[in-house]
């Protein structure tokens, strides 16, 4: 059957809640490059200011799991808006908060809201598109994830150049407001809420706190308390265990264990989480080494990582074409490839890397990085029934949030103790940090050739797909 074109309508959808996508994702790494500023304005350590950044991300963690369910329950266009309402609340409130722990305070608001709204959007996006649409449309607003730990430094150095640090969160009231407005008249109801189970307030209590507690824990380990870090870190996985054992037990989890079991749900996770921890990884480390390690500003390092948003955006045109006719393995394969082939040089950080080998190399790993998230989200979505996909919808952008913040933290960690190690050489420090990152790529390879080698064709709309 051919599939259906994509028409104005779906166009304009799919604008409206890549919206509700960019201002969450951005506001993740937006803050980084303004943390000396921060800690200027409030006279406050570096370290405490630190937490403007990790507190967000720890809301985002414990809100993602939860999107399912209030999808369910509330319904999807009603979650968002009222997502994206409550972000731009808590965004107000950080540009004006008067004290250091009222903004972390806020921003934890701020990451609850946002944690409900690429998932949320997801879900309503692929309902909206079908599944012979959502491999193509998929490929492009897909874009934004990839975008964003490229934009944000760059769009918080030009703000910090021109305003003060409140801009970097009035920033998104102009966004946040055309996106509701737009919400109301572009993006379609869908189903009404009121289905659903119960909500699962023991798996709650188990699986967001012991993933945040988790992330906690490991940023403690870069911030040279290891005792500290160390009980944080048991305590998570002791809490991640719990989960996973109640999870199996009962009859509506609020993430089922056994999904990642199903094919092919369990690699495409794990293709996801190393996606996430590679892109979000190589730009917490490659930002700080250009500004410590080679002396660059700001904006001159913004600039420097314009090139893999660049090749993201190339990708994206690619899959766009690609996605419902080749092999989604052979497009992953392909990605991973890229993106090892890019990271390689970094391996030889120092004086005589030029910066048109870390420009090549940015463009392949954004190249590569388009090849990976689109085709392993659209596997998903085109199996999982209509009535599921707000659940599948959020454990997919957990498991990529969970890469994300995760692999940042634990590459930190490396990244201490090899400046320990290397004492003065810096740019050697960095270089085997990203020999890490580099074997990411290799068990991403493994779990990548499990995946189907043809597409994977939509639901039965009799039958559905119990084990999606």
């Amino acid at each position: 059957m051919t599939a259906r074109p994509i028409d104005a309508a779906l166009w304009r959808t799919a604008a409206v809640l890549v919206l509700g996508t960019f201002m969450a994702t951005l506001d993740s790494t937006i803050v980084s490059v303004g943390v000396d500023t921060l800690a200027e304005e409030f006279g406050a350590p570096v370290t405490g200011v630190q937490w403007v950044t990790t507190a967000y991300l720890l809301a985002v963690v414990t809100a993602v799991p939860a999107s399912g369910w209030l999808a369910d329950r509330f319904g999807g266009r009603r979650v968002w808006l009222t997502a994206v309402t409550v972000f731009l609340l808590a965004s107000l409130l950080c540009a004006l908060a008067p004290t250091l722990p009222a903004l972390i305070a806020f921003r934890v608001l701020q990451g609850l809201a946002g944690g409900l709204l690429p998932p949320t959007g997801q879900a309503l996006l692929a309902r909206a598109a079908g599944p012979d649409r959502i491999g193509r449309v998929i490929s492009v607003v897909g874009l934004v994830p990839l975008l964003s730990p490229v934009l944000g430094p760059l769009a918080s150095g030009t703000i910090l150049a021109v305003a003060d640090w409140p801009w970097l969160f009035y920033v998104n009231l102009p966004v946040g407001v055309v996106a509701v407005i737009l919400a109301r008249r572009w993006v379609p109801a869908g189903e009404p809420g009121g289905r659903g189970d119960r909500f699962d307030f023991r798996g709650a209590l188990l699986l967001s706190p012991g993933l945040a507690v988790l992330v906690f824990g490991l940023t403690w380990f870069e911030q040279g308390n290891p005792v500290v870090a160390g009980i944080a870190v048991a305590a998570g996985a002791v809490m991640l265990a719990a989960f996973v054992r109640h999870g199996l037990r009962a009859e509506a989890p609020l993430l089922d264990p056994r999904l990642f079991t199903k094919p092919p749900f369990g690699v495409a996770a794990l293709a996801l989480v190393l996606l996430g921890a590679s892109v979000f990884g190589t730009m917490f480390l490659l930002p700080l080494y250009l500004q410590r390690g080679a002396g660059l500003s700001t904006w001159d390092t913004g600039l420097l990582l314009v090139p893999q948003g660049l090749g993201a955006a190339a990708g994206s045109v690619l899959v766009n074409r690609l996605v419902d006719r080749i092999s989604p393995r052979t497009l992953v394969l392909s990605g991973i490839g890229l993106v090892a082939i890019g990271t390689a040089p970094f391996t030889q950080l120092g004086p005589g890397l030029p910066d048109w080998v870390i420009v090549v190399s940015l463009l392949l790993r954004g190249f590569g990085a388009a090849l990976i998230g689109a085709p392993v989200m659209t596997i998903v979505y085109r199996r999982v029934e209509p009535a599921r996909l707000p659940r599948a919808a959020g454990a997919l952008n957990l498991l990529n949030t969970l890469g994300g913040s995760i692999g940042t933290a634990v590459l930190a960690v490396v990244l201490q103790a090899r400046l320990a190690a290397r004492g003065p050489d810096v740019a050697a420090a960095f270089a085997d940090a990203f020999w890490c990152v580099l074997g990411l790529a290799v068990v991403a390879v493994a779990g990548a050739t499990r995946l189907p080698r043809a597409g994977v064709a939509a639901p039965d709309k009799k039958k559905g797909h119990a084990d999606a």
